[in-house]
């Protein structure tokens, strides 16, 4: 999301953004009559665009999420058309990254953070490629990756990038789309595909991506999506 304008008094700091009004990228796949991997690999496309630009001017948004208890996503659409596009808000955790300092604050929110951001190892951009692979999960799973009835739990399993394509909801998803999964959730920062590399991939480019329905996810979308809507 654009800043558009900036206002000063001696007591208050006023940012103007770019107005948004398409909703939540979350609403809008669960409200679909139909979705499938080509639906996804936009959205993650799309994201990845966004991510590219930011990377290359050396900001890190470190807090990129679809799905939280207490905070609402920040992968909005700018208006309620077919083809909006998607953008990124909430830039309250952001950092200029800088080639000799990382940040090493624990950041961001729980089942999307990074291995290295929990240990405190310092993080780069890399961080929010590993959030890009949770959102991947969720959108073509219906599920978190990391999922565990406590927090404590649920680092356990990102410290180890203990996941499973469980076969009840991975049986119709194409390998290109799991192959992109993989070289994200990779616990070696360094590893990781960046935003360029990830937006050459073959998936995210929407020719290896099926176009048959994705139903089952859907309906668990919706679902995760009340869920997190009464608590």
């Amino acid at each position: 999301i654009r800043l558009k304008e900036v206002f000063e008094t001696p007591n208050h700091f006023f940012m103007v953004l770019e107005l948004v009004t398409g909703g939540e990228l979350f609403d809008r796949i669960v409200s679909r009559g139909s979705y499938n991997e080509k639906d996804a690999s936009q959205c993650i496309g799309q994201l990845l665009d966004g991510l590219r630009y930011l990377h290359e001017r050396g900001i890190i948004h470190r807090d990129l999420k679809v799905s939280n208890r207490m905070k609402p996503e920040n992968l909005l659409y700018e208006d309620e058309r077919e083809e909006a596009k998607l953008k990124i808000a909430d830039f309250g955790l952001s950092k200029i990254a800088d080639s000799d300092v990382h940040t090493r604050s624990v950041c961001g929110t729980p089942g999307y953070c990074a291995p290295e951001v929990l240990l405190r190892r310092g993080c780069g951009t890399a961080m929010d490629m590993w959030s890009v692979g949770v959102i991947a999960f969720i959108l073509l799973g219906g599920y978190e990756p990391f999922y565990a009835d406590n927090d404590s739990d649920m680092y356990r399993r990102i410290l180890r990038a203990q996941y499973t394509f469980d076969q009840r909801w991975w049986s119709g998803i194409s390998k290109n789309a799991r192959d992109l999964i993989e070289r994200l959730l990779v616990l070696d920062a360094d590893a990781r595909l960046t935003a360029g590399q990830a937006l050459r991939h073959p998936w995210v480019g929407g020719l290896a991506a099926r176009e048959d329905s994705l139903a089952e996810a859907q309906n668990k979308l919706r679902e995760f999506n009340a869920r997190r809507r009464l608590r």
